[in-house]
């Protein structure tokens, strides 16, 4: 287990669950992509959701992010169902979300990349955004200096006035890093943040997940290939393959388990 969060992980495994996953299928027709997957995120926990590829786990992804109805189960955040929630409300609850494929606004800045992140937070309306009330100006100052915040943090300081999709493949993760804890996320869910990066940016992307944890007490629920990453920064690891969960435990109990080994591998011996 990291044992920079160890002494955390032990206290909140035995808190309630900040999201809990129950029975959760999903069939497309005669496929099914998912089959009936159970399982807790621990507040303040590290989870690493591992599989091999056609798994699953870019499914489930989307049925926390409600951009999928799963056919039966229920996903619980905070003790409440969210599976009536609108998908553009999923911010509002407190979770946060990176994608698979860069989703940033290409000809947009990297500071107003992180702005519309932290958008979530604003009160304003369409009247008084209409006839720019005072105080609408005074909340935008509010986001800008948040956003500025946020760049600094994750040291983008240099590329701030520049258009995202110029960047290096690298810089536009941490860009798209930012927006997503812009929101101030009770929970993070970070969808194989490492694809794509180098040696080098790897070892640097997971010492940043792990300090972004520590800092902002945010709970991360990450899906990824790498798997030395995804051992080095979990707390805890959910295998699943062909929809089915087939370990869960810390990385060393999962990368011990024989069902494990034999969807990686195609053996146990």
């Amino acid at each position: 287990m990291n044992q920079v969060s160890s002494s955390a992980t032990e206290a909140s495994i035995s808190a309630q669950p900040l999201l809990q996953v129950n029975e959760i299928a999903v069939h497309f027709g005669g496929i099914v992509a998912l089959d009936s997957v159970s399982f807790d995120v621990p507040k303040g926990v590290i989870l690493g959701l591992i599989g091999p590829n056609g798994a699953g786990k870019t499914t489930l992804f989307n049925c926390l992010s409600r951009l999928y109805i799963p056919n039966s189960g229920d996903i619980l955040f905070e003790g409440q169902s969210i599976l009536q929630t609108p998908p553009h409300k999923i911010a509002d609850l407190g979770i946060g979300r990176t994608f698979q494929n860069l989703a940033l606004f290409s000809t947009m800045s990297v500071l107003d990349n992180v702005m519309i992140g932290c958008h979530s937070r604003s009160k304003s309306d369409f009247f008084s955004n209409a006839f720019r009330l005072p105080w609408v100006s005074r909340e935008e100052k509010w986001l800008q200096q948040l956003a500025w915040e946020l760049i600094e943090y994750l040291d983008l300081g240099d590329v701030a006035y520049t258009p995202a999709g110029g960047l290096p493949f690298g810089i536009q993760k941490r860009v798209e890093l930012a927006r997503a804890i812009a929101s101030e996320p009770a929970l993070l869910l970070l969808d194989e943040p490492a694809g794509g990066l180098n040696h080098d940016e790897v070892e640097e992307l997971g010492e940043t997940i792990k300090q972004i944890a520590k800092d902002r007490n945010i709970t991360i629920l990450l899906v990824e290939h790498h798997m030395s990453l995804v051992m080095a920064v979990s707390d805890l690891v959910v295998a699943i393959d062909f929809g089915r969960k087939i370990g869960e435990g810390t990385p060393a109990e999962v990368q011990q388990n024989p069902e494990v080994i034999r969807a990686y591998l195609g053996t146990s011996d």
